[in-house]
């Protein structure tokens, strides 16, 4: 397993970045390359930092960096040598056999999709999400990268989020739900309408419409739906995590009582905040592209680094994207 890594991408690169391979290389068996791809300088400064560096990990340089705030396919025409174009070009050359980036999502995806373009049968990309629940984890797809979609992209996600479910999750018949702003199924827009048409005749386990309040509630395990709403429910769901945080904290403060409440309850405040911090999950895969890309948080830190790494190595033990050609190429009328 070779897996290049954009030593430049996210808020705290390149230190998290390597830090998070330097424990990949140390705790994950198996890995044979761990490629740091990014400024030669920038990157061996913070493997200074170590004293005994895994022969594994070795670096690449590449001179440019594709800021957050660029606009993606202008930074990857102008910034031809940067580290993302860099990571995605390996495993297009077969150098690598995954990539992994924290940096500007926008810019992973257009590079995947250009220089490694789609497998066969599949029309866009989707980012898929774990999210935690108070029951389980579901996948949320897409989660932002093809904003907008046709019924018969929605289908396909469907059918890549169930495979990626059973593959790497362990679900033995994952349940697809198509979000929507009710359960019946004249609810939604004219795409979401057909969509649940296609995926009716499916071969999934197909349960039908969900609303948001049911993903939380254990109902099902693959949640499809456009980028832009999977954006948007993945950040809302972040920030309310944070929100709670907050307000426990303040609802705390000032009140002997409650503080010795929140004392006593440490160990379990501990394990719920693990639970529902993404930096346990990883990285996200981009499913449907003709290779392996795993795209993080901007703020992910070296755990989370660390953990991408862990899900790229089993999307490439499982052959993931074999499996989703497959059941692709198995449509509905219609499709």
């Amino acid at each position: 397993m070779r897996i290049s890594i954009d030593a430049m991408g996210g808020d705290f690169a390149p230190r998290e970045i390597v830090a998070g391979t330097v424990e990949a290389a140390r705790t994950i068996r198996g890995v044979e390359k761990l490629f740091l791809v990014g400024q030669e300088d920038a990157v061996r400064k913070e493997l200074a930092a170590y004293p005994d560096v895994p022969s594994v990990i070795e670096v690449v340089h590449a001179a440019d960096v594709v800021e957050m705030g660029d606009s993606p396919v202008a930074a990857l025409r102008k910034k031809k040598d940067s580290s993302i174009s860099r990571s995605v070009e390996m495993v297009k050359k077969g150098e690598a056999d995954a990539m992994f980036s924290a940096g500007n999502t926008g810019a992973a995806v257009a590079a995947s999709t250009l220089k490694l373009r789609t497998l066969e049968g599949v029309w866009r990309p989707a980012i898929a999400t774990v999210i935690p629940t108070p029951i389980h984890p579901f996948i949320l797809l897409d989660a932002g990268a093809t904003p907008d979609c046709t019924s018969e992209m929605l289908y396909q996600f469907g059918v890549m989020g169930s495979v990626y479910s059973k593959e790497i999750m362990g679900v033995e018949s994952p349940r697809v739900g198509l979000l929507s702003i009710g359960e019946e199924v004249a609810k939604g827009n004219e795409t979401t309408k057909e969509a649940f048409r296609l995926l009716e005749q499916s071969p999934l386990n197909f349960l039908g419409n969900v609303e948001s309040r049911d993903m939380f509630a254990g109902k099902v395990d693959v949640v499809v739906c456009d980028g832009f709403v999977g954006n948007v429910v993945l950040k809302t769901s972040e920030s309310v995590a944070r929100a709670l945080g907050h307000w426990v904290k303040d609802e705390v403060k000032g009140n002997p009582v409650a503080m010795l409440g929140a004392l006593l309850s440490m160990g379990v405040i501990r394990r719920m905040k693990k639970r529902a911090d993404p930096n346990q999950y990883g990285g996200a895969p981009l499913l449907g592209v003709n290779g392996v890309c795993i795209i993080g948080h901007g703020s992910s830190s070296h755990v989370a680094v660390t953990n991408a790494i862990k899900v790229a190595c089993e999307w490439i033990k499982h052959d993931i994207n074999h499996r989703i050609v497959e059941l692709v190429q198995r449509v509905p009328e219609g499709v």
